[in-house]
């Protein structure tokens, strides 16, 4: 959340306000087929105190993806059920990756924040060379070879 305090009268698609009626009318099912869904755990609506089933938008829209996936593609139950957990999966995955890169383009501005910071305490005093005998040289070191 981002600090604000959330309107607990405020609605949003996940708000659960529709009863199984309004939600069978809605998503073009029969109740008796979305209490089914229920029980196989492919919409699994919120529940009461007294353990009456309601509906979010959201869950309204996924009764309409399972009943389109049903009729129009033809898969069974099962499968729609595979569908839908893997859809979570990856959303889930989503949302890890944001989080993983936001943290990875933090750790790299604050590496380079420091590097800045290092760079900028390096001594940049000029140092004056004074050649005793005024002639240009040129001196190459080389490491002594190891068996020499």
């Amino acid at each position: 959340m981002d600090g604000r305090r959330r309107n607990p009268y405020e609605l949003t698609d996940e708000s659960p306000v529709y009863v199984i009626s309004v939600a069978a009318q809605l998503s073009g099912l029969h109740p008796q087929t979305l209490r089914q869904y229920d029980r196989l755990g492919l919409v699994s609506p919120d529940r009461t105190a007294g353990r009456g089933r309601r509906y979010s938008a959201r869950d309204i829209e996924l009764l309409r993806q399972v009943q389109q996936l049903s009729q129009d593609e033809g898969i069974n139950l099962a499968g729609i059920k595979r569908i839908i957990e893997l859809e979570n999966q990856v959303a889930a995955l989503q949302g890890r990756i944001a989080e993983l890169s936001a943290a990875v383009d933090g750790a790299a501005a604050a590496m380079r924040q420091r590097e800045a910071q290092v760079h900028a305490s390096y001594r940049r005093d000029l140092v004056p060379y004074q050649d005793v005998q005024q002639a240009s040289a040129l001196v190459v070191w080389r490491p002594k070879r190891t068996g020499e």
